[in-house]
Order: structure tokens, then C-alpha cells, then sequence
């Protein structure tokens, strides 16, 4: 084919003649809807799989039901969560860990911790809720540690409102950043700098929280919590926490909330209903309010293996060197469900993204166990 160049008179017989038009490219038009393609399942991965790092809740973008006209007590309530979530805490030229020790009476393992906080005075804080008689302390550390208490039931709200005003008093203390909730029957697992580090280092709270749909799970649930809680909103998890600050005053503020647990979740409800607030209150609130806030497992080991009421309490034939690493070497969180399927439930433990061993305390153990941990102390909390 042989190419001319248009005579001027021929150019201007050609105005007006429209041109054909460029045929897009086969490329061109696969990559459109390849393109759309990916971000739509680029944003539904992240509605489902919130990154562990991300610092408000994805599931806020989009609601997992249809949207509803908020209560004034709802609307206010979020208004004073997101404010509190959303200021970085007062800096501190000396933060500090509260240890908050739930107990009816004396602490069997005072000459333990003393062990494991000896060096460390001024980066820790103690509170004692004794709620059936004043312990008589072994340990200077523990002396006048006590705050106001009461009388705590098991299975009661008046458990959630023992860990409320360990919290509201640990929260005086404007270097406390880390807030760990422990029982008469807690040990550590590390040494203190290692525990230090692994909360302070934290970009999440580590509260156990799970969505069980047996007997002991979503059964428990109330109509009555409606329409501030959601059936599908309802968690479980274990009482034993350990939160940052942001989370500590949450708990403190929120009255909404606890009401509607205080008197829908509770022991002889109706239908044969047996519900315990210290194990659904805190799980299914930051489930609801900063699901990407918490790390779904707690630092506390338990052993639920025996399947029974309570977990397995070891005594002292039972503390060996060999259980301790094992409680320490364990990095996946396990929960099993009540229904029929007994399903295992299982998630790495993520620290800050990266998979870590999971727990920095245990229980349930004996006083008699006392001196045999004395003993391994040294050996089994060297990291």
C-alpha cells in the first residue's frame, strides 16, 4: 500500500467526513472488569478479615445487617467510645503494668510474685480485691495493696463489678498503660522484663473473645437485650485480661451496655437460661465496638480439657519443669463449642502480626504447689 500526502484542496473536501474509530483492544477490555473484579474482593476480604494491625473497626464501613435508627442512650454511648478510642493515651515518662488480683481472701503465691517483680519497682502497680476477708500478706509487696471491695458471687454480676472497680482504681494512676486481671490460683510464665515488653509492645488488648453456638454460648442469650445487642453479636470468652488503657476507661464509661447485661445475663433466667456476665459482658462489647482492637485470646492459660465446670487444677506432684515449657511453647488459641459438633476452634496467636507463644500466666494451681515453683522459677521463665 502506497501512502500520499492530501493536496490541500483535498483536505478540505474531507471536513466534516467523520473518521472511523479505534477499536479498543482485546487487553483493554479484559482488564476492566478484571480490575473491578479485584477490588471487590479486596474490600470483601477485608470486611471479613479485619488485619490485625488496624486500629478502628472495619466492620463499621458496612454494617452486618440492615442499618437502624440508633436509641439516644446507643448514639451517646458510641460517641464517647470512639472519642476514647480515638485519643492516644496521656504519654508517660514511666508506664507502668497494674496488676489487679482477683481473690476471696490470701494470696497463696505472694512469695512467687515477689520473685517475679524483685528488680522491677516503678514499672509496676498491685490492686487486691479481696471480697470475703482482708489477706494477711507474706510479701511486702502486697501490703496495703488492697482497694474497697465486695462481695462477689460466682457466676454474678457482681464479678464484672469487682473487675470495674480494680479498673476505676488502677485508671488513678495515669502511668498505668496496661491493665492484667489475675486470681489467687495465677502464676507467671516469664520473667517480668519479658512480660513487660510483650504487653507494652502490644498494639492490641489480649481479651479472650469467640462466638460459641451451643448450650453454653449463644443459648445464654436474651430477647431482652434487644435492640442494643444482637443475637449475632453475642461472644463468649474468658474473664482472665489483660486491656490498654483506651479499652480500661471503655469499660469504666460504658453503663449502657452493662445494664443490659446486669439484668438479662444471670444464673436461673428464663427457660432454663444460665447465664454468667463475666464471661460474655466484656467479649461481646469490644466485639461490638473495636473488633480489631482486641487479639480474640487471653494471656492466661487454663487446661478445659477435662470438660467439667471448672478447668484442671495442678498440684504439686503435678508442677514439672515439662508442663511449664509446654504452657510457655503453646502459640495457638484453642476453643471447643458446646453444641453437638464439638468443633475445634483454632487461631495462631498473632502479636502485633507476627505469631508468638500465648500466654504469660497460668492457673488453676494449689497453694501446695508453692514451693516446687520457687524451685523451676528460674529455669522455666529464662525468656
Amino acid at each position: 500500500m502506497k501512502w500520499h500526502q492530501l493536496s490541500p484542496s483535498d483536505a478540505n473536501d474531507m471536513k466534516g467526513v467523520p473518521l472511523p474509530r479505534a477499536r479498543p483492544s482485546p487487553r483493554r477490555r479484559i482488564w476492566i472488569p478484571v480490575a473491578v473484579s479485584f477490588i471487590a474482593i479486596t474490600v470483601l476480604w477485608a470486611y471479613l478479615y479485619p488485619p490485625q494491625d488496624y486500629t478502628y473497626p472495619v466492620r463499621d464501613w458496612f454494617p452486618s445487617e440492615p442499618a437502624r435508627e440508633l436509641t439516644d442512650e446507643e448514639t451517646a454511648a458510641r460517641v464517647v467510645f470512639r472519642q476514647i478510642l480515638s485519643t492516644p493515651p496521656f504519654p508517660s515518662r514511666n508506664p507502668k503494668i497494674a496488676f489487679m488480683f482477683l481473690t476471696p481472701g490470701k494470696l497463696p503465691f505472694e512469695k512467687l510474685w515477689e520473685l517475679f517483680f524483685k528488680g522491677h519497682e516503678g514499672r509496676y502497680t498491685i490492686y487486691v480485691h479481696a471480697s470475703r476477708e482482708k489477706p494477711e500478706h507474706i510479701s511486702p509487696v502486697f501490703v496495703d495493696r488492697e482497694i474497697h471491695s465486695d462481695k462477689v458471687g460466682w457466676g454474678m454480676i457482681s464479678m464484672v463489678d469487682a473487675e470495674r472497680r480494680l479498673l476505676a482504681k488502677a485508671l488513678e494512676d495515669i502511668d498505668n498503660q496496661q491493665f492484667v486481671l489475675l486470681s489467687d490460683s495465677c502464676v507467671p510464665l516469664h520473667n517480668f522484663d519479658y512480660v513487660y515488653d510483650f504487653l507494652m509492645g502490644s498494639k492490641h488488648s489480649f481479651l479472650d473473645c469467640f462466638d460459641d453456638p451451643g448450650p453454653h454460648g449463644v443459648f445464654r442469650y436474651s430477647k431482652n437485650m434487644l435492640p442494643e445487642v444482637r443475637e449475632t453479636e453475642f461472644r463468649k470468652g474468658s474473664q482472665w485480661f489483660s486491656i490498654k488503657r483506651q479499652h480500661a476507661m471503655v469499660v469504666i464509661a460504658d453503663s449502657l451496655y452493662y445494664s443490659k447485661f446486669r439484668r438479662f445475663c444471670k444464673p436461673g433466667m428464663e427457660e432454663g437460661r444460665n447465664c454468667y456476665a463475666d464471661e460474655h459482658y466484656l467479649p461481646t462489647l469490644f466485639h461490638m465496638m473495636d473488633p480489631a482492637g482486641i487479639a480474640n485470646w487471653s494471656v492466661t492459660y487454663v487446661d478445659w480439657s477435662e470438660g467439667k465446670w471448672h478447668p484442671r487444677s495442678f498440684r504439686a506432684k503435678d508442677v514439672t519443669y515439662e508442663l511449664l515449657k509446654n504452657m510457655t511453647s503453646i502459640d495457638v488459641s484453642s476453643h471447643i463449642t458446646s453444641d453437638e459438633k464439638k468443633e475445634l476452634l483454632q487461631r495462631p496467636c498473632l502479636w502485633n502480626g507476627l505469631k508468638r507463644p500465648c500466654y504469660l500466666f497460668a492457673r488453676k494451681f494449689y497453694p501446695e504447689a508453692l514451693n516446687n515453683l520457687m524451685n523451676l522459677f528460674s529455669n522455666y521463665t529464662i525468656f
